[in-house]
């Protein structure tokens, strides 16, 4: 066992309440979590009982949220996400980009007919002029771009405004405080078109989070978390900090992967792993990505006990004891200085995780489409120099995952 994998087991054996948010799980068929047979009978008796619903102010918004909120990216069903809203859910967040467009859509068939009051929506936009390198904004990016795909998004949704809009993907301090994106969601906040601000962050979180947390301008940041992490201290760390301060704390990638091998044979405890997340009071909601009425039975059924038991904690620990990496990549970009051909390996080990994982192949050739295939070199290479902190074997997933883009596009969307 290395050390990374040692303070993790750590960490997990002394959290006494804990849950991790789902915030993208795996897209699959009906029955697969509790058998097919069962989910008319679960449905039934969930609806029978009084539903437990937590809720935690998302800092200085003032805004009260259950903690369990919806994320949309992999759902495609209208039915789910009134299901979801009529069980108690409250926020639904989605992204400019989720299923080109589709999901935004989608959603606004949903809300339509419901009171604006009734919901809020969360809506994520990326920044043009990113360096694929560095992850900072080059000198002459501009906003515009960013503002037209938000006006675009708040027509697909078919609202005026949305509680919560995020600059996407964000990864180094530069990019969460560049004055040309954030003049634009400060004028955008100003015109009632969005009531909060933020970014979204998956990689390199303890500088964005706190870079945000001290801007003295975002009111939310969105940010991964979950027990997998190698730096989740730090991570942490920096949320106490961040909530102190009054920013509102969203919980993604908190599933960590969904599962722990690439054949889907040994599930990672979902509602092991929400609860982990949901444990630490600095997480105001969390927003799993469920696909079916069965998980998001479960995900709400976390909310009756939040508290992690003793099996919960050890089966949150198997996966290592079984000698399994996961799927999930922190995306903390070690890998980078360490390619001397430029692959995009966090961009690569991501989508590997929405395909075996998440089993979104449209989500895994979305991110695929900004890799250069010229420097897709794993081929050519006689050996990897790459040492990644997850432990895995980078070349083989990088070769597996780039299939995709060679498949047509009419069998993923």
């Amino acid at each position: 066992m290395n050390t990374t994998n040692d303070s993790r087991r750590q960490f997990l054996k002394h959290t006494l309440v804990g849950a991790a948010g789902m915030a993208a799980l795996p897209v699959l068929t009906p029955g697969e979590l509790f058998g097919a047979a069962g989910q008319s009978e679960k449905k039934a008796q969930s609806e029978k009982k009084e539903r437990v619903i937590v809720k935690r102010k998302l800092g200085k918004t003032g805004l009260e949220l259950p903690v369990v909120s919806m994320g949309v990216m992999n759902a495609d069903n209208s039915e789910l996400v009134r299901a979801a809203l009529d069980a108690g859910i409250v926020l639904v967040d989605t992204a400019h980009g989720y299923q080109r467009g589709r999901n935004e859509e989608m959603i606004g068939g949903v809300v339509k007919s419901r009171p604006r009051d009734s919901y809020m929506i969360a809506t994520k936009v990326r920044g043009d002029g990113v360096d694929r390198e560095t992850g900072e904004f080059t000198a002459d990016a501009k906003a515009g771009p960013f503002v037209e795909n938000f006006e675009t998004s708040l027509k697909r949704l078919g609202v005026s405004y949305v509680e919560i809009l995020y600059l996407h993907n964000v990864v180094t301090r530069q990019a969460a405080l560049f004055e040309e994106y954030l003049s634009a969601m400060v004028k955008l906040k100003e015109q009632g078109k969005a009531r909060f601000i933020g970014v979204s962050t998956h990689g390199n979180e303890p500088e964005v989070i706190r870079a945000v947390a001290g801007s003295g301008v975002h009111d939310v940041v969105l940010t991964a978390y979950n027990f997998r992490q190698p730096h989740v201290a730090d991570v942490e760390a920096a949320m106490a900090e961040a909530a102190k301060a009054g920013l509102g704390v969203v919980a993604m990638k908190t599933q960590a992967g969904v599962y722990w091998d690439k054949e889907r044979q040994k599930p990672i405890n979902m509602k092991a792993a929400l609860k982990w997340a949901l444990g630490n009071e600095n997480v105001h909601t969390a927003i799993p990505g469920f696909t079916t009425f069965d998980q998001l039975e479960l995900d709400l059924s976390v909310m009756a006990d939040l508290a992690l038991t003793v099996d919960e904690r050890k089966d949150l620990e198997q996966g290592e004891d079984m000698g399994y990496r996961g799927l999930f990549c922190d995306q903390c970009s070690v890998c980078m200085a360490q390619c001397g051909r430029g692959v995009d390996i966090p961009t690569m080990l991501r989508s590997y995780m929405y395909v075996y994982g998440y089993r979104n192949l449209a989500a895994a050739r979305e991110a695929l489409d900004g890799v250069e295939l010229g420097r897709l070199a794993c081929e050519s290479c006689d050996r990897c120099t790459v040492n990644c902190t997850m432990g895995f074997d980078v070349r083989g997933r990088v070769r597996d995952v780039a299939r995709i883009r060679h498949v047509p596009e009419e069998f993923v969307v």
